[in-house]
């Protein structure tokens, strides 16, 4: 492991969940459960075995549910019950409770096996080269997505536009360049194009099972891969 390799991480747990309707009509997605354990236990577990220190979890939709939940552990809770702000946005307004340089990021609504992901990224960040290192999951191996692909990847690894390589929900990246962007609501999609020009980006395959549990229909599916993970 690099001793430049971030231990610092958000979890995004703000969102509506409208995918996920009903069932998040009164649970927030990341209190569902799957597989007897809830999308954000099973996310956490991922992040603390994966070698984070520091947790922030934003909460807007149902987020008082959140906060009980997590009530005497020691995850950091950003509120953003006056705006929900998405992604780019939510990491920006919690950045005072991350800290500076580069940050862990992960959507909560994803089941994986086989290598932790966090860890990975972590062995497999290089701060000289990268301003952001994201977990990539090849679309024949992507349960449960909806839709094309997001990035191909060059022989460097740097990471483009288009591909048929799905970008699975946990990364690492630098936070510096979010101070430019003037709306206090957006993607990261606007900060990672501007890595993505500077050739800053880049992507790691995930060798195991992924699935995106952001529909109802998807909870079937990702119990399965628990069970033959």
């Amino acid at each position: 492991m690099r001793p430049d390799a971030p231990d610092r991480l958000m979890l995004f747990a703000a969102g509506r969940g409208t995918r996920m309707a009903p069932l998040t009509d009164h649970t927030p997605k990341p209190l569902i459960p799957v597989a007897g354990r809830t999308l954000l236990d099973r996310a956490l577990d991922l992040a603390r075995n994966g070698g984070a220190r520091r947790i922030v979890v934003n909460t807007h939709h149902l987020g008082d549910q959140i906060t009980a939940h997590l009530a005497g552990s020691d995850v950091v809770i950003s509120d953003e019950s006056d705006l929900l702000r998405e992604t780019g946005g939510g990491l920006r307004h919690a950045l005072p409770l991350l800290g500076g340089g580069p940050v862990i990021t992960m959507n909560p609504d994803v089941v994986w096996t086989g290598p932790n992901p966090v860890a990975a990224l972590r062995a497999a960040w290089d701060g000289d080269r990268m301003d952001a290192l994201l977990m990539l999951v090849p679309h024949d191996r992507a349960s449960g997505r909806v839709g094309a692909g997001d990035f191909a990847l060059d022989p460097q690894g740097r990471i483009a536009r288009g591909g048929d390589h799905v970008y699975g929900g946990c990364q690492i990246i630098r936070t510096d360049r979010l101070a430019g962007i003037g709306e206090e609501v957006f993607s990261l999609n606007r900060l990672w194009d501007l890595l993505i020009a500077d050739g800053r980006a880049f992507g790691l395959v995930h060798p195991g099972g992924w699935c995106d549990v952001g529909r109802p229909d998807a909870i079937p599916l990702a119990e399965a891969l628990i069970r033959n993970g």
